[in-house]
């Protein structure tokens, strides 16, 4: 028997763990916490050690299949069904033009570098419109708000953890999560140690979650935050609190800022919010004396109704008290590959260069709403979307309203999947094409060194081959790119990249003949980006070479440099600008939903510590133990819908209703119900409704008027729902 041991990273989450895979005769048997990795130093999570069971899952999808006219599958070649969709997507061009193609990809995508460049590489050079993701459920908001903020989409900053007195932390809950929006390892470690240096950390939230009962809790009313954030700056404005050397130094639109938010006044706030007023003005006061403070919000931010706002104010708040770019503040990583300039330059991951042909919502780094998809299917007219490829992505489960979309895809002429498993979305698709697990190809975390406050990177090779005939996506993006006459990289807003990468080869040596392939052009990024090599000019530069020299990752600094904003902020005079239209407008007309005595409360996300999204469910370890979808009530609430703790009960909105199992808990505020995401798909092939449970986003509305205008996002969190009892 051949065993090896072979040191690799975790890509379900942020903190990108360091894992050690044990493998014998070619298949993994065991996967454990890594204690050379220099950051997580030891520690994974339930998640990413349970990924043995996903490798090894006999329900992945390991062959090409397609379905058959009785609408089971069977199993074809890849040559047969590469050429079946090529055949069906050049009659489909060539009758309604490409602007009848779409694409959505899902959350796991952004951890494969050679996934997400290929994607883009085929989206710009085919001239894709229809493009989705799954940031309109999770992230976009944040991006617009640096647009606005920065006049960069990706310029995104992290609160620096190991130098901060003061943490104020909204909608988020990383003792579960391990940390989003940040690549933090140890998050835990890192939180504590904050207040074992004497300063404090803050978490406002609707649920006294895990992280807030380690530390400070504010108990908010859900989807309060815009109200809270502009009420404490108010107070700041109002007392004089504000750091003008700050404001004269770095922003531009500062008195238009202070006057849009002098109406919220905590009094006037705390209806909204939930919140004594004094409760307020102290938060306000501390935050801005602190010797440093840093704010994050994250999931549960990014879900209500005005969640750019939010994420707007956010980073507001940290300029006005004199903490954007400073140590202890909120601050900004290097990124591995300068991808912000490039995008500047080459002007291909924007803001609103386009907008969508339903809603006219603006894009957001290329991508539209998912929730507006199914509308995109079945409103007739030229540019509607026609054929679909979705890849590591559930959007029928993920979306609001799925139930909109699963009636929608039937009427696709083609509809094409790229995934590990047979899923609630491509239940009907014509072809389901297997898909790499991340431990069967190569891998650097390229877009999240930005978002470390220990500049960190790793380079993986693949640790086992592919089981069956799984292909890694790129290959398959490139496959179908070729059949249809698209070449990634070579025509459109990309072109210029595509010059500057084949004069570089051109320069090398041994590359001018090599093909195109994610290894050798993340090699080229690395080699000419911040940290790299130049080609041997650099000594310890960063190269694939390099870094397969050191397997168990490289710190490539102690901590992210401050002072850099003047680099970062690309709106004219290098300022910050506090007085964006759209932000302005939002703030003079911002104004509570009517109350409907109907729907008294309203419903929050929740994530937990054995669950991601809607894939991990079936994994037999994270379903052992007490594995059930349950609501979290607040006992007063409970008894008022006459429910008992294990009872069962129907959560019913506005737009549908479903049952789960109640659990009464004090962590609530009254007035607010949680029940987890990701519940509610039906299990593989194999394991008829293995995950059970109901989908909370069945709860949720698709109503153009109901997604955020400016980033399109859905909104999942603070919808108003009743209680009622199952007899």
């Amino acid at each position: 028997m051949s065993t090896r041991e072979l040191p690799t990273y975790c890509r379900i989450c942020e903190p990108l763990c360091g894992l050690i895979a044990t493998v014998e005769d070619g298949r993994l048997v065991r996967l454990r916490a890594d204690k050379d990795h220099p950051l997580s130093r030891g520690n994974a999570c339930p998640k990413g050690i349970a990924f043995t069971e996903i490798q090894n899952d006999p329900d992945r999808v390991l062959y090409p299949l397609r379905r058959t006219a009785s609408g089971e599958f069977e199993r074809v070649s890849w040559d047969t069904a590469l050429d079946e969709i090529g055949e069906r997507l050049r009659a489909l061009i060539g009758e309604h033009g490409i602007d009848s193609l779409g694409w959505y990809f899902g959350n796991p995508s952004t951890f494969s570098y050679s996934h997400t460049l290929w994607m883009v590489g085929f989206q710009l050079a085919a001239g894709l419109k229809h493009v989705y993701s799954a940031g309109s459920q999770d992230i976009n908001n944040r991006f617009v708000a640096s647009e606005l903020l920065y006049g960069s989409a990706t310029s995104v900053p992290v609160p620096d953890l190991d130098r901060t007195d003061f943490l104020l932390m909204l909608g988020a809950n990383p003792l579960v999560s391990h940390g989003s929006a940040m690549s933090v390892p140890r998050v835990r470690d890192k939180l504590t140690a904050i207040t074992k240096r004497g300063g404090r950390v803050v978490v406002v939230d609707p649920r006294k979650t895990e992280t807030a009962k380690l530390f400070e809790h504010v108990g908010i009313r859900p989807d309060g935050d815009a109200w809270l954030l502009a009420a404490l700056l108010q107070v700041i404005f109002e007392e004089g609190l504000q750091d003008e050397q700050a404001l004269r130094r770095q922003a531009r639109g500062v008195r238009e800022l202070r006057s849009a938010v002098g109406r919220f006044t905590p009094e006037s706030t705390a209806g909204i919010t939930g919140l004594d007023p004094d409760l307020v003005r102290a938060l306000a006061r501390e935050l801005a004396r602190a010797d440093s403070a840093a704010v994050y919000g994250r999931t549960g931010t990014c879900l209500g109704r005005h969640a750019t706002l939010v994420a707007f104010l956010v980073d507001a708040l940290a300029l006005v008290t004199g903490n954007l770019d400073e140590p202890g503040g909120s601050v900004f990583g290097k990124e591995l590959v300068a991808v912000s300039e490039l995008s500047a330059r080459l002007g291909f991951a924007g803001y609103g260069r386009n907008h969508s042909r339903v809603g006219g919502f603006p894009d957001v780094l290329g991508t539209f709403p998912a929730a507006i998809m199914a509308k995109e299917i079945t409103t007739p007219g030229p540019g509607r979307l026609r054929a679909l490829f979705t890849s590591a992505g559930n959007p029928v489960s993920s979306v609001p309203n799925g139930r909109e979309l699963a009636s929608a895809l039937p009427e696709l002429d083609l509809f094409v999947s790229i995934d590990l498993y047979i899923n609630d979305t491509n239940r009907i698709a014509d072809y389901i094409l297997p898909a790499t697990t991340f431990l069967e190809r190569d891998d650097i975390p390229l877009p999240f060194t930005a978002l470390s406050p220990t500049p960190y990177t790793q380079y993986t090779e693949r640790v086992v081959e592919p089981y069956g005939e799984a292909r890694e996506e790129w290959r398959i993006i490139d496959a179908i790119a070729t059949r249809i006459g698209v070449q990634p990289f070579a025509v459109g807003p990309a072109r210029p990249l595509g010059r500057a990468l084949s004069s570089l080869r051109r320069r090398v040596p041994g590359l001018a003949s090599a093909r195109p392939t994610p290894p050798l052009l993340a090699d080229l990024a690395l080699r000419t980006g911040p940290y790299g090599d130049r080609f041997g000019l650099r000594r310890d530069g960063l190269s694939l070479r390099m870094l397969r020299r050191h397997p168990h990752g490289v710190v490539l600094a102690d901590s992210i440099a401050t002072g850099v904003l003047r680099n970062i902020v690309r709106h004219k005079g290098g300022r910050v600008r506090l007085d964006p239209d759209e932000i302005i407008i939002e703030l003079r007309t911002l104004t509570d939903r009517p109350a409907d005595p109907t729907y008294p409360l309203r419903v929050i996300g929740l994530r937990e510590l054995k669950s991601h999204n809607s894939w991990m469910h079936n994994v037999e370890p994270l379903m052992r133990g007490a594995r059930e979808h349950a609501a979290r009530i607040n006992p007063k609430d409970a008894a008022v819908a006459g429910i008992s703790d294990g009872d069962r009960c129907r959560v019913t909105s506005p737009h549908g209703s479903i049952e789960v199992t109640a659990r009464l808990t004090e962590d609530l505020t009254t007035g607010t119900i949680a029940i987890p995401h990701g519940w509610g798909h039906t299990g593989g092939w194999r394991r008829a409704n293995a995950a059970g449970g109901a989908n909370v986003n069945d709860l949720m509305s698709t109503d153009l008027a109901d997604v955020e205008r400016l980033a399109g996002m859905a909104n999942l969190n603070g919808v108003p729902v009743r209680l009622d009892p199952v007899s």
